[in-house]
This record gives C-alpha cells, sequence and structure tokens, in this order.
C-alpha cells in the first residue's frame, strides 16, 4: 500500500484525523506558518544581474524542528508516497500548504491540497477523496 502524510494546519487537528483515516496515515501538523521573508535582504532578489525579483524566504526560527519532522516523515514514505496538504479552507492555508510544498520540496504529483469546513467522518473522507491542487 502506498503510504500517506497528512500535514493539517493545527496540532489540535490531528486525533481525530487518526481516528478517522486510521493507522494507515501518518498525521502530523505544521503548527501554521513556516516561513516567512527574508528581513536581511529585503525580502526580493533585486541583482542588477539576475533581475528575478523572486521572494527569499526563511523558515522561522522557532518552525525549524516542526519543518525537520516533516522532512523525516516525507523520507519516510518514500518517492510513491502521497503527501495531503489539508490547511484552513482560507487564503492563509492555501498560503501555508503552498509554503509547505516549496520549503519540504514536494513533487507536484505527490503533493495533494485538500479542504474541508468541518471535523467528520464524511467530510474528511470526502476530501481525501476529492483532492485538488494548490491555488495559487
Amino acid at each position: 500500500m502506498t503510504k500517506t502524510l497528512v500535514i493539517l494546519e493545527s496540532p489540535n487537528k490531528c486525533g481525530k484525523f487518526r481516528e478517522i483515516l486510521g493507522k494507515d496515515y501518518i498525521i502530523s501538523a505544521s503548527c501554521g506558518h513556516i516561513r516567512n521573508m527574508d528581513p536581511k535582504c529585503m525580502s526580493i532578489d533585486i541583482d542588477e544581474e539576475t533581475n528575478t525579483f523572486q521572494p527569499n524566504y526563511l523558515v522561522v526560527s522557532d518552525k525549524k524542528k516542526v519543518v525537520s519532522l516533516l522532512k523525516r516523515e516525507v523520507k519516510d514514505i518514500g518517492s510513491t508516497g502521497i503527501v495531503y496538504l489539508a490547511m484552513d479552507y482560507d487564503r492563509e492555508g492555501e498560503a501555508i500548504a503552498w509554503h509547505l510544498k516549496e520549503a519540504l520540496k514536494l513533487e507536484d504529483s505527490a503533493t495533494k491540497r485538500i479542504v474541508f469546513r468541518e471535523i467528520t467522518k464524511d467530510a474528511v473522507l470526502n476530501a481525501i477523496s476529492n483532492p485538488r491542487k494548490i491555488n495559487q
């Protein structure tokens, strides 16, 4: 069976997800935002040679342990595993999902965004059955 990791925004939801999805899923949490713009370099690439104006992000210092744990879990599920990003159903949740995808170096093909408006068995199973891409 394919190993599956579900990353939630809040650790308070992990227990209910474990109860609903069972032991075949690894359930973890990002504990909210994990990255911020780098204040040391004006937050964007302004180099005249590259001129890309790309934002520069850093993992927030108090989230480095969380990101390390999530990276280990991604590694543990292997290249055939699936990662479901289950952040809240709002723009902030979408941003957190995107930052996780980038920070954990997740492949598009193995990364799914799921949304739900309540944590019930029907809502969670429906979300898992109907994943989508991150809405950028």
